[in-house]
Order: structure tokens, then C-alpha cells, then sequence
């Protein structure tokens, strides 16, 4: 499909924005989007050794952390910039704030512009349920979330539409925001409750989400709150030195992770041996079946988020809005006369 441009020359630039994002989800549901987003990821994990992969580069500052996530295959080059800054609240602003390109590696024109705050979201839900479709009970339907800040519907809905989850237990240590994530999911037929404790909100769940915005070596999840049969999708513990599940309950789990070498040194595998087993989840998607050894068995999703996800994102969100005529173009690179002769566009663009 075309691209909605009148700009000659070179290619334009499409720019997508949170609005943009928000009218993709207005036109086609929320359903339906992260359905999409969740193929496109799945594919790209199907072709996981066409990427060139590498973990993230961390720059550590006060109150919180920056990241670059590059990756690419053989036709396209992608990053995210991406952030967690816990006390942004404070100041009016989300804890994550994100924004991401596709890059062409024929010419490296930026093929694609993208806000990453809402995709990022979007696109962690559609990871976690993914993987849940091959690591939870068959019927699962009650799932616990322990931290329901700005991931939690997210996460909520993904489960609801995608994996037949009926029932959430709720627990945040700031009550206001499980009310906040209820009010939101109100027009859902979802069975909510609120607790008062970790430990109240995880019992009978067959699926335990912990996302929490705890910047330390915390032991949220603690081994006697574990039951047989449980999933446990660890998103929140996504950095150095911040994890939310007590070392226990990682060492008596089967462990699934995206890309070793980065959660190693930044999941709840941080506080394992360098030897303690794991199986990345293309493996399992690759084999195209349940990966759960019996119904008793602890599952163990360690997510930090890793840049093929990104990449995945990017490309649905692009194809979504062309073929929703939402696709905006920017000139973001000079269309040059004379490709050799850069200064010249100075004089040029002032006779356009």
C-alpha cells in the first residue's frame, strides 16, 4: 500500500503518535490490537536467529535508569529509547517514557517514527499473554496482579481477551491505584477484588503477574505463597538490581526468558547461580505446543522486555496505521537535488 504522501524525492518518514495509537485502538478494539501485535511478535520470535541481538545499554542515574534496545534483521534496523523513572508521578509525568524508529538497511532512511510509551505497554501484554499461552494451565481463570500502576490494564485486558482469564485479584501498596485499575476495567465482565495483602490477592491464582515499580532487590513474592500449578509473569523486575520474586521461588520454578544474556544480568535471574537453568521462549514457540511438564509444575515467565518485542511492535503499529489511513508523513531526511551537494539544500529550501 502506498504511503499517504504528497512528498516527492525521498521517502517520507511516518510518524506515529500517542494519538495515533489511541485512534488504532478507538477504530479496531483493544482486542483486537493486541491480538495483532501478539502475531507479529510471534512471528518475529519464529525467526529468531535471523536477528542480530544484543542486551540493552543501561545508563544508570539518579532516581531511576535510561536504555537504548537496537536491534535488527536483515532488512530492517530498529531502537527503542526507553526510561523507568519511578518518582515521575511526582511530577506529572509516566514512570516509562518511550520512543522508537525502523530503519531501513538498504539506505538507513527511517522508515518509521514511533512514540514507544503506550506501544511499549501494548506490546509487554501481548508478550506476557503469548507466553502464558504456552507455560499456564489450559483453563486457567483467576490471575493475580501485585502492582497495578500503568501496565496493569494492559496486562489485565491481554489475559481477558486473549488467554479467557475471568477472575483478578488485586494488591497495590497505594489502594488508590487498584481502584483506579477497577474503574477501568469496569466495562469488562471481569470478577474483581481488592486486597489488603500480597499474600491474599495470590491465593488460588492460577496465574501470579507481579509489575511493580519497586527499585530494589525486593521479595514481594515469597516461596509459601506459591501453590502447585501456579504461573508467574515477573514483569517488573526489569533492571540491575530490581527483582520482586524471593530467590526460593525462582530456584523451585522452571524459568522461561527472552534473551539470556540480558536477563541475567537484569531479571530475577540476577540473584541465581550463573549455571541455573533457563529456556528461552523461542524454543518453546518453535515447538508449537504447551511446554509444561504436568499440571502441578511452577512456571516462571522472568520478563524484562527485550528489543525483538520492539521491533515487532513497530512494524504492526506501522502496517496498522497505513492500512487504517492513519500513517502521517514527515520529511524528516533533505530531499536533495544533488545527493552529493547537503549545504546546497540551505539555498534550495529557501526558494521551495
Amino acid at each position: 500500500m502506498p504511503y499517504p504522501s504528497t512528498i516527492t524525492g525521498s521517502l517520507p518518514t511516518i510518524i506515529i503518535s500517542p494519538q495515533d495509537v489511541a485512534n488504532i485502538i478507538q477504530r479496531q478494539g483493544i482486542k483486537e490490537t493486541l491480538e495483532g501485535m501478539k502475531s507479529y511478535i510471534l512471528e518475529d520470535y519464529l525467526h529468531w536467529d535471523s536477528f542480530d541481538k544484543t542486551p540493552r545499554i543501561s545508563n544508570h542515574v539518579s532516581d531511576g535508569v535510561l536504555e537504548l534496545m537496537p536491534i535488527a534483521n536483515q532488512r530492517q534496523y530498529s531502537f527503542k529509547y526507553v526510561n523507568c523513572h519511578p518518582k515521575n508521578p511526582n511530577k506529572g509525568l509516566s514512570t516509562i517514557l518511550a520512543f522508537g524508529a525502523l530503519i531501513s538497511n538498504d539506505t538507513g532512511q527511517p522508515d518509521v517514527i514511533s512514540e514507544f510509551t503506550l506501544t511499549t505497554a501494548l506490546r509487554t501484554a501481548a508478550t506476557s499473554v503469548l507466553a502464558a499461552q504456552y507455560l499456564a494451565r489450559p483453563n486457567s481463570k483467576r490471575m493475580a496482579i501485585i502492582g497495578n500502576g500503568c501496565q496493569s490494564e494492559f496486562q489485565a485486558l491481554a489475559f481477558y481477551h486473549l488467554l479467557g482469564i475471568e477472575e483478578l485479584a488485586l494488591f497495590d501498596i497505594d489502594r488508590k491505584a487498584s481502584e483506579k485499575l477497577a474503574r477501568n476495567l469496569s466495562n469488562t465482565s471481569l470478577k474483581i477484588e481488592i486486597f489488603d495483602t500480597v499474600a491474599q490477592a495470590v491465593k488460588n491464582a492460577d496465574i501470579v503477574t507481579t509489575v511493580t515499580a519497586e527499585y530494589s532487590k525486593a521479595n514481594i513474592i515469597t516461596p509459601e505463597m506459591i501453590e502447585a500449578g501456579m504461573h508467574i509473569n515477573a514483569v517488573g523486575g526489569d533492571n540491575i538490581n530490581k527483582t520482586e520474586l524471593h530467590a526460593d521461588v525462582v530456584k523451585n520454578a522452571r524459568v522461561f526468558v527472552e534473551f539470556e544474556p540480558q536477563t541475567r544480568i537484569e531479571g530475577e535471574l540476577q540473584n541465581m547461580p550463573d549455571d541455573f537453568p533457563v529456556t528461552p521462549l523461542f524454543d518453546i514457540f518453535q515447538k508449537g505446543e504447551s511446554a509444561r511438564y504436568s499440571e502441578e509444575e511452577i512456571t516462571l515467565f522472568d520478563s524484562v522486555g527485550f528489543a525483538i518485542e520492539d521491533f515487532s511492535a513497530i512494524r504492526y503499529m506501522n502496517d496498522t496505521a497505513v492500512t487504517l489511513g492513519l500513517a502521517r508523513p514527515l520529511s524528516l531526511t533533505p530531499d536533495l537535488k544533488d545527493p552529493k551537494d547537503l549545504f546546497g539544500y540551505l539555498t534550495d529550501y529557501a526558494n521551495l
